[in-house]
C-alpha cells in the first residue's frame, strides 16, 4: 500500500546484506523504509545497508534515493541522538 513507512532498527551488530534485504522486499512491497542507527558504528552499517539495497533494487529496474536527517529518540527513559535514513523510489 503505498504511503506507508516502515520502520527499520539498524545497530552495530546488524548484518548489512541482511539488513538490505529487509529494506530491498519492503521497497518492492510498495512502502517506503526508515532506518533508524544510534552511534557510529549503527549509521556505518545502515549506510552499507543502503548501499547494498540500491543494487538489489536496481537489479530489479527500481531507483531508490536515501534521506538522512537527525532523530531525537528515547531509550530506556534516556534521550538520545539517532540518524535516519529515508529510503523511499525516485
Amino acid at each position: 500500500m503505498p504511503g506507508l513507512m516502515a520502520i527499520v532498527k539498524v545497530s552495530t551488530r546488524s548484518q548489512p546484506k541482511a539488513v538490505a534485504g529487509a529494506v530491498a522486499g519492503i521497497i518492492r512491497s510498495g512502502e517506503s523504509v526508515e532506518m533508524q542507527a544510534v552511534g557510529a558504528g549503527a549509521v556505518n552499517q545502515a549506510v552499507k545497508a543502503a548501499a547494498v539495497a540500491r543494487v538489489f533494487l536496481t537489479d530489479d529496474g527500481i531507483d531508490v534515493v536515501c534521506i538522512p536527517r537527525f532523530l531525537q529518540i528515547s531509550i530506556d527513559g534516556e534521550e538520545r541522538m539517532a540518524i535516519e535514513i529515508s529510503v523511499e523510489r525516485r
